[in-house]
């Protein structure tokens, strides 16, 4: 059964949400929230497997809710879910350390595999914003100084990795599927899998989210 929050402040809204989720076997409301700051008690009480975030909320917005539950360790994940199709808030909230960012136009099944993917450890981004928000995503990373070409990385994490994981963490930042990578490496999907699941352990990454910016940060990807 997947525990969840519902952050927003409409009370409409919320209870169109809650309606939705409890139609399903595998899911239960465990609480809702009209602000950041009532999001933040009820998710250090609740301990959800996901909550639903809402982005403009009175007082503490969503944003700023995510980065402080993320901050304290919370097993929660975030899946940030906004009327607003704009880069900057997906930027700004994955940066955070939500798990994924659906808009509010999605339809009611792909809210529900998206909760069910984030609680399951994968990556939820809207497919319109995916391309755009990986080259705004390089366009904030400061310029490297000396070479044109990106440096060999010295980040602890990614020099932990064997040279199969490397590979795969570069295409995993260039959004490709498991699906995907099978084929280009002739692996089966099981295996790249398992090469994913030890990837997110090595690095410390929550989710394929933050595996993502991870390779953007430490320029294993680049835009084109």
């Amino acid at each position: 059964m997947t525990t969840v929050l519902i952050a927003d402040d409409q009370p409409m809204q919320r209870f169109g949400f809650r309606m939705l989720l409890e139609s399903q076997d595998d899911m239960t409301v465990v609480g809702e929230a009209g602000n950041g700051t009532e999001a933040i008690n009820l998710i250090a009480w609740h301990q959800p497997d996901v909550s639903l975030m809402d982005i403009r909320m009175p007082g503490l917005d969503g944003i700023e809710a995510t980065r402080r539950i993320i901050r304290s360790g919370a097993r929660t994940r975030i899946l940030i879910v906004t009327t607003f199709d704009l880069d900057e808030y997906a930027y700004d909230g994955l940066r955070a350390g939500a798990s994924g960012f659906l808009v509010k136009d999605a339809l009611p099944e792909e809210l529900l595999s998206g909760i069910r993917a984030v609680a399951a450890g994968d990556a939820v981004v809207a497919p319109s914003l995916t391309r755009r928000l990986l080259d705004a995503y390089a366009r904030h990373l400061p310029a490297t100084p000396g070479t044109g070409g990106p440096p060999a990385t010295s980040d602890p994490r990614i020099t932990a990795l064997t040279d199969r994981e490397r590979e795969i963490l570069t295409v995993i930042g260039q959004g490709w599927s498991n699906t995907e990578i099978a084929a280009r490496f002739h692996l089966a999907e099981s295996t790249v899998k398992t090469h994913v699941t030890r990837i997110l352990a090595k690095t410390g990454s929550r989710d394929r989210v933050q595996a993502v910016i991870l390779a953007y940060d430490s320029r294993l990807v680049t835009p084109a």
